[in-house]
């Protein structure tokens, strides 16, 4: 007779475990209703499936992936099945009849779901052709120059950025490749010193708290939430004693138990914007927290969220303690994303060094990066950046005037004042030469945003 050992039995119970959902999915496959007949300003996307853990996450993300806006929400997944309703739009505010991204839906969240990779879950991409390189450290005026600057030393080109900043720590994922291959970079010892001198510039600001730097080739997880997950690690939602923001400023989070179905009741009353909604169901599931119910309304300038929520030992909010947690959390996820300030969008060609030029002349011209979007397709580098002036003041026309005669051959536009605005080509000459004349534009806009 066979010896089984314990841990052969518990292998061998994971695997039956895995092979029973696999049946239970096959035999109960997920169904997906696309209804653009009974709402009058949306589409209604409807999903039923077999419940899981972080499946309400991964059907948001996948929605939120396609920059749809979400403007109502019913989420039900008591039991074994889940159940929600979506009330979505394109950017525009009109119904979703672009027939692919249609099909995308129903492909993504339908039956042929079942037997796709669990690697799909939540946005995960799968692809070698790059390095990934995750940042934490104390945020920094001029900080986001000095690594794209390290970066272009060593040959390496930057494919695409998001850095996020808040509480005075910046969180940052970068895509890389080698600048002579334009493949992932393989050699240890040149990503060992690619850690290493990045971890000099991180540790370069408060070494209160610690900073930390990881170089992978490996398939990570979404980048949005891999810099929630990253920010919550290093606790950015503690506040110290001596902060003294405005309360007002900071979204209405409340959680209460409801004792007779032994849930707890959170409540989130902020200002809408685009991805609301993946921010904070992202961190509930990365808390551990199940979603069984939820309601949301985002209809009006005011977004409102309800969600009905345990533990996923199935108990709901034990303590006050807790409880104040899970509130400064919440708190923290809608404010990462929140920027206040200029913002600057920028359009060219891409090249080796483009951020680290750019990034230097905010630096030069005494910007701070608070958060930063950096994307290349085509051989075209399409990059969002959010700035402020010194000590956090209000970027002058002065500075604007500057980097435009830095740059060169400009659209500038200030967002809310049509009348403010500059010729759409400047004669000055730019200090990259020729890499903004063909067809290039730099977008200044003084915004408040939330997206």
């Amino acid at each position: 007779m066979a010896f089984i050992s314990e841990g052969n039995m518990n292998f061998s119970s994971h695997y039956m475990d895995d092979e029973y959902e696999k049946l239970f999915r096959r035999l109960n496959p997920p169904r997906v209703v696309i209804d653009n007949e009974s709402g009058k300003r949306a589409t209604v996307i409807r999903v039923d499936s077999a419940n899981k853990h972080g499946i309400l996450l991964e059907v948001v993300q996948i929605l939120t992936d396609l920059n749809l806006i979400i403007t109502k929400a019913y989420i039900s997944s008591d039991g074994g099945w889940f159940m929600d309703v979506f009330n979505v739009t394109d950017q525009d505010g009109n119904k979703i009849i672009d027939e692919a991204i249609l099909e995308y839906i129903e492909k993504s969240l339908g039956p042929e779901s079942c037997f796709s990779s669990p690697m799909r879950s939540v946005g995960l991409k799968q692809t070698m052709e790059h390095t990934t390189i995750e940042l934490m450290g104390s945020d920094r005026p001029g900080l986001l120059s000095e690594v794209s600057a390290v970066l272009t030393n060593l040959k390496c080109n930057i494919v695409s950025t998001e850095v996020w900043t808040h509480n005075t720590r910046a969180a940052a994922v970068m895509h890389v490749t080698d600048d002579e291959t334009g493949s992932s970079i393989t050699d240890p010892n040149r990503l060992s010193l690619i850690k290493e001198l990045l971890c000099n510039v991180l540790g370069g600001g408060n070494r209160n708290r610690g900073a930390k730097t990881v170089v992978t080739d490996e398939v990570t997880t979404h980048t949005e939430r891999r810099l929630h997950q990253m920010m919550f690690d290093d606790r950015d939602y503690e506040r110290g004693s001596d902060d003294e923001s405005d309360e007002k400023q900071r979204p209405n989070v409340n959680v209460v138990n409801w004792s007779d179905k032994d849930y707890s009741v959170v409540t989130i009353r902020c200002k809408d914007r685009p991805k609301l909604l993946f921010d904070t169901v992202c961190t509930l599931t990365d808390m551990q927290y199940v979603v069984f119910h939820a309601n949301i309304n985002a209809e009006r300038p005011e977004a409102y969220q309800e969600y009905y929520i345990r533990h996923i030992d199935g108990s709901p909010v034990k303590s006050d303690a807790e409880r104040q947690r899970v509130i400064q959390c919440l708190e923290a996820a809608i404010e990462r994303r929140v920027s206040e300030g200029l913002k600057l969008e920028l359009c060219t060609t891409d090249r080796i060094g483009l951020l680290s030029d750019v990034t230097r002349i905010f630096r030069e011209n005494s910007l701070t990066v608070t958060r930063a979007e950096v994307t290349t397709k085509g051989g075209k580098a399409v990059n969002t950046f959010y700035v402020r002036g010194a000590s956090g003041c209000v970027v002058d026309s002065k500075t604007i005037e500057s980097i435009r005669q830095a740059i060169g051959n400009t659209i500038l536009k200030v967002k809310g004042n049509p009348e403010e605005s500059v010729p759409q080509d400047s004669p000055t000459r730019s200090i990259f030469g020729g890499l903004f004349k063909s067809r290039s534009f730099v977008n200044f806009g003084l915004v408040k945003s939330y997206s």
